[in-house]
């Protein structure tokens, strides 16, 4: 039987504008296992990002705030424990890579310090072996000349290379839970199957991934069960092989539409109609339904709830 490693239960995160309260994430609640993969897909602005950075609390204060909810790890509440403990969680027992390597990366430190800081921080070596294993971390991740990258400030290397590093620091620590949010957007194709590589070789039976893309090929390849968002909650989970081969939710399948397919040529590829309603503006009704072809008079007029069936999850009257 699989252990649950992660739980995050009805979370809710708010951003506070001049104009408005925006509901980034409203009601999420997933459970991440023990050595799984964990796909988190969604148009842009869906709550995926927030959805995460809220595990290790890295929500910009007072901005935002997480208004409600729990995320237990380890038999404890991260919302609850103090910064102190917190620290002892993020990056070594949980790590992000972030979408950003140029804002993520100090451009006062060389590659080298920030790697090795890491490893001083929470392994307690010597600055000597911490720079040897912040060598052979480059290595791994692909980085050419990493004698010589080692010693570079961020804004010396390509976007493509700083990302590489973000996945560096990231897996240094071989940490229980990885995060990662779109970690291969700089990088080519070639370079992104060996990163797709080396998280699959370090995967193992107590490392468990969280992987946010947009990418529905990639869900494809790594995943091994899927979370679909739409307009900041949840509308569909389920395994990789029954998302692909019998989605429920209208999303999802129009989603699945619009992947190209090589071996059907059409004139037009297919999109999804309309556009995702503002996050002040959700209403006591489907989130979805202004773009659904499916739609029909009960969408209009109620909110439909995420039940469970067979093990899956969709939030759908149909």
């Amino acid at each position: 039987m699989k252990k649950k490693i992660l739980q995050l239960k009805k979370l809710f995160v708010e951003f506070q504008t001049d104009e408005a309260t925006i509901s980034a994430v409203t009601n999420v609640s997933f459970d991440l296992y023990r050595g799984e993969i964990l796909g988190i897909v969604g148009e842009s602005g869906s709550g995926k990002s927030v959805s995460c950075q809220s595990i290790l609390r890295l929500i910009p204060e007072p901005i935002g705030k997480i208004t409600a909810g729990e995320i237990l790890f380890d038999n404890q509440d991260l919302l609850k424990i103090s910064l102190k403990e917190l620290r002892e969680v993020r990056g070594k027992r949980i790590s992000m890579i972030f979408q950003e390597p140029m804002t993520a990366l100090s451009p006062l430190k060389k590659i080298g310090l920030q790697l090795s800081d890491i490893l001083r921080t929470h392994k307690k070596i010597s600055k000597k072996n911490a720079m040897t294993e912040s060598m052979k971390w480059l290595k791994k991740v692909g980085i050419p000349s990493p004698e010589t990258k080692i010693n570079s400030y961020p804004y010396e290397l390509s976007g493509g290379q700083r990302q590489r590093i973000m996945i560096a620091m990231a897996l240094i620590l071989e940490p229980d839970i990885i995060i990662a949010d779109e970690p291969t957007t700089a990088l080519d194709v070639t370079i992104q199957a060996q990163i797709f590589d080396l998280i699959k070789e370090l995967k193992n039976d107590n490392t468990s991934i969280i992987l946010i893309t947009h990418d529905m090929g990639v869900i494809n390849e790594m995943c091994d069960r899927v979370i679909v968002m739409y307009a900041s909650e949840v509308v569909e989970v389920a395994e990789k092989d029954q998302l692909f081969n019998a989605p429920k939710h209208p999303y999802t399948k129009a989603l699945l539409r619009s992947i190209p397919d090589l071996y059907n040529r059409v004139n037009e590829l297919q999109t999804i109609p309309g556009q995702v309603p503002a996050p002040v503006n959700y209403g006591n009704y489907c989130r979805f339904h202004n773009r659904c072809t499916s739609v029909f008079d009960r969408c209009k007029k109620e909110h439909p709830k995420l039940l469970e069936n067979n093990g899956e999850e969709n939030r759908c009257f149909l």
